[in-house]
């Protein structure tokens, strides 16, 4: 599959594919991230005054000899927020699909398979000079704006960065949700092994909520091809560099460096608590996603005992 996200023909077929691949496993009620009312049990606790006694379980509480109530998961609509990174480095891409194409159509059908009844999707997109907010809207409507915003700047100094709009997320979005962080996680810096500067923003906004990073790459930024000479052009900063990709020793340094990176944004990512994706531009887009969505429908309930 090779979308065009730019029309709402490309709208159409993606959704058609995404309702075909995933089949429906995130329509319905979503479980909330905090105790309160709803249907499934979550945890045996000591009865306390105010609690439902209809939901004391009675064997429990004859072992202990006193009384223990099931306490239970919160339902209700899901907020999604979508921040997608539109920085100049997204502005790359040796496939049919640049980078920030790939954010785009990730962030679309992100809206796609979250939309369900009062389900809402909001979008940030990250510029060069600040975040623009799109307001909860349904998840189909939010596909469409993500896909027809304007494009981001292709060169340029960021005066934006990732970690200040994910600091800005929390604050625009105070309510408990699903969160969706789409990006290259590249250091404006160039730093490869951390810590980086979205670190400790993104542990902050995981304690709250569900959050999934969507790691966007392209190959040629995991390994060099031997092309000869190339000058290569960095576009936020515009700094030039001629590079012989024939030299075999600076392609295997390259490759160990980009490895480098992907492990210390991968262990980044794991210790803040968030679900990690890496989406490359040459992949079979719906089909990674439909694998991730599925792995995550299978895996256990995150535990609630922090938002208590």
């Amino acid at each position: 599959m090779s979308p065009a996200p730019t029309t709402d023909a490309a709208l159409r077929r993606l959704e058609l594919t995404v309702r075909r691949r995933i089949d429906g496993v995130v329509q319905g009620d979503h479980p909330g991230l905090a105790l309160g009312s709803g249907s499934d049990p979550e945890e045996l606790v000591r009865y306390q005054p105010g609690h439902d006694v209809r939901r004391i379980d009675w064997n429990a509480s004859a072992r202990a000899g006193e009384p223990y109530v099931w306490l239970t998961r919160a339902e209700h609509a899901l907020e999604t927020w979508v921040l997608v990174d539109r920085s100049p480095s997204m502005a790359f891409g040796t496939t049919e699909l640049e980078k920030a194409d790939v954010a785009a159509w990730a962030a679309a059908a992100i809206g796609l398979v979250t939309q369900g009844g009062g389900d809402r999707v909001g979008i940030g997109l990250l510029g060069t000079e600040t975040v623009r907010w799109i307001p909860p809207g349904p998840g189909r409507l939010a596909a469409r704006r993500v896909l027809r915003a304007p494009s981001g700047d292709r060169d340029g100094v960021p005066v934006a960065d990732l970690a200040g709009a994910l600091t800005r997320l929390s604050t625009q979005a105070p309510r408990r949700g699903l969160r969706v962080v789409v990006s290259d996680l590249l250091d404006p810096d160039g730093d490869v092994t951390g810590p980086f500067g979205w670190e400790q923003p993104l542990r902050k906004l995981a304690a709250r909520n569900d959050v999934v990073v969507i790691e966007v790459v392209d190959p040629r930024e995991l390994e060099l091809p031997d092309v000869g000479d190339v000058v290569f052009v960095d576009p936020e900063s515009g700094v030039q560099r001629d590079v012989s990709t024939s030299d075999r020793r600076l392609r295997k340094a390259y490759a160990e460096g980009a490895a480098t990176h992907r492990a210390a944004t991968a262990a980044a990512v794991r210790a803040s608590g968030a679900d990690h994706l890496v989406l490359r531009t040459d992949d079979d887009l719906v089909r990674v996603l439909t694998r991730f969505v599925h792995r995550r429908h299978r895996a256990p309930s995150r535990s609630t005992g922090r938002n208590q």
